[in-house]
């Protein structure tokens, strides 16, 4: 008798753990971690025995680990370094889908003809993965981990569970889908806020979840939960397929004279991605996955297929472009192409009805920042990759550690970033009270502050101001016009000390808020005995 389970096929996934630390080359006995939107994106191992955990803020990250190496996500690194393990291993099959930098997965009904088993496909490609590896990144990576299971989903799942090295590896019998996942937390189905639900509901794994009638999942979730359901249930939505994509749903831009740098063909990239979703979206459809294919001017053929667990929209396709191109153009010799690009064309491999999206109940702004997205886009294109930069908050305890601008490189989702603290932060110890300074200096100006004979006002070991601030002398000017004036109302001082226990990085300074007779309100820093304006308030 057939089950549920014969029409999902075997798949294998290929993880790389930690891979955006392992692509910047940190060693995994190294305390690191990266951070994305403020938060921690991957930690190293050694950072992790210190409790550092993803989804983590960077303050409570270093409280755990003071040592801790804080670095930035490098996307294009990530996807340059992970081109030579894609390209090697063709050598296992052709049909390899990447669903991001460093986790890839393809089926085994192919590859089993020809190797003659699982335990042999394992073996052959933790070989190929570890090869491929050792000459991207060095042979201190911390290996791959592999997981053979019914549908992507569930495997992915056994690849996250696996150890290291060739025997790093899971397989679920057939049929064993649904044992395995039942332990399983609501947290892995990647939908946070169903999580949350289910989690108060008392639904807390996913044999907990899968129990529950498909119909009352639809009446109560709608489509989000019905997709979820199946995925507890071990019923795999959206399993990888070898066909080829409709011809007439394929776009292409033809590249004159040929390109073989990504900021000169990152304009025609996004473009065309967002020329395939406008077509998609004509025609009632959305995109899973897509097949990125290139020509040479020599004739050479580059292709590679790119996944998602939801629907690609433009910024996602333009994402998933950018990254391939970053892995032909600039990854190691083996993997580049001997010219340049003449020909560039997107076949989405996999379509399902557009279901559409909710806006919200007075509009929303999710049509504004799409349109600004591809505005600032364009600009992208016609200066180069980080000529357009976003504020980004990290937080910190003076204005201007607080917000960092960092490059745009993606679409809607990062005109959206998080530029102010979520309501949720926890308060950082000593920092400055609201309201927040209108501009903070890059380069702070010297000052001077007097008391009311004249002399310097200086702040003691307790924190303490020596006399109460009477005039301000800005820049080191003479006389009232030329840039002294009268205090007339102050608050303060706030004292911070640093990072006392590290020589090399410890910081002792002196905060003090100062409103003079010129109308204007500054923010004082006085660091090595000598008073700076930091910032200054409307």
């Amino acid at each position: 008798m057939s089950t549920p389970f014969d029409s999902v096929p075997r798949t294998l996934v290929v993880r790389c753990p930690d891979w955006p630390l392992t692509a910047l080359g940190v060693v995994p006995g190294e305390p690191a971690l990266v951070l994305a939107a403020g938060r921690v994106a991957a930690a190293s191992k050694a950072a992790r025995a210190a409790g550092v955990v993803r989804g983590q803020r960077r303050r409570e990250a270093q409280g755990r680990c003071p040592e801790v190496a804080v670095l930035e996500r490098d996307e294009a690194t990530e996807a340059r370094r992970f081109e030579p393990v894609v390209a090697a291993l063709e050598d296992v099959t052709p049909w390899v889908e990447v669903s991001r930098p460093g986790t890839c997965a393809f089926g085994v009904r192919g590859p089993l003809r020809l190797l003659g088993g699982e335990a042999a496909l394992l073996v052959r490609t933790a070989e190929v993965v570890g090869a491929a590896l050792d000459a991207a990144v060095g042979p201190t990576h911390p290996g791959c981990r592999l997981g053979i299971a019914d549908g992507r989903f569930t495997a992915d799942l056994a690849a996250r569970a696996a150890g290291v090295a060739a025997a790093g590896a899971v397989v679920v019998p057939v049929g064993g889908s649904p044992a395995f996942l039942a332990p399983q937390p609501v947290g892995v189905l990647g939908r946070p806020d169903l999580a949350d639900v289910l989690v108060r509901l008392g639904l807390a794994t996913l044999g907990a979840f899968a129990a529950l009638s498909a119909a009352d999942v639809v009446g109560r979730f709608g489509a989000e939960g019905r997709a979820a359901h199946r995925l507890a249930a071990g019923l795999d939505g959206t399993p990888p397929q070898v066909r080829r994509p409709p011809p007439d749903l394929a776009v292409a831009v033809d590249l004159d004279p040929p390109v073989d740098r990504i900021d000169r063909v990152a304009f025609a990239a996004r473009s065309l991605a967002e020329q395939l979703h406008d077509d998609l979206r004509g025609r009632g459809l959305a995109c899973t996955r897509v097949v990125v294919e290139a020509e040479t001017e020599h004739g050479e053929r580059l292709a590679c297929c790119w996944r998602d667990e939801g629907v690609l929209g433009a910024s996602a396709l333009a994402d998933r472009v950018r990254w391939q191109l970053e892995g032909w153009l600039h990854g190691p010799p083996a993997v580049r192409p001997t010219a340049g690009l003449v020909r560039l064309t997107l076949l989405p491999d996999e379509v399902v009805p557009a279901t559409g999206r909710q806006a919200g109940f007075w509009g929303g702004a999710s049509a504004a920042d799409e349109r600004a997205a591809r505005a600032l886009a364009r600009v992208v294109g016609l200066l180069g990759e980080g000529s357009v930069r976003l504020p980004e908050w990290r937080g910190g305890r003076d204005p201007a550690d607080q917000l960092v601008l960092v490059p745009l490189t993606g679409g809607v989702g990062e005109v959206g970033r998080v530029d102010a603290p979520p309501a949720d932060a926890p308060p950082w110890p000593g920092v400055l009270p609201p309201p927040s300074p209108a501009a903070v200096h890059a380069d702070p100006v010297p000052a001077e502050l007097l008391d009311a004979r004249g002399r310097p006002v200086r702040v003691d070991g307790r924190g303490v101001l020596s006399a109460a601030p009477v005039a301000l002398r800005v820049g080191g000017r003479e006389g009232r016009a030329a840039g002294k004036a009268h205090v007339v109302a102050w608050a303060g001082p706030w004292p911070v000390d640093e990072r006392w226990w590290d020589p090399r990085r410890h910081r002792r300074r002196v905060r003090l808020q100062v409103v003079a007779d010129d109308g204007m309100a500054r923010l004082l820093v006085l660091e090595a005995g000598c008073w700076r304006v930091a910032a200054t308030y409307d």
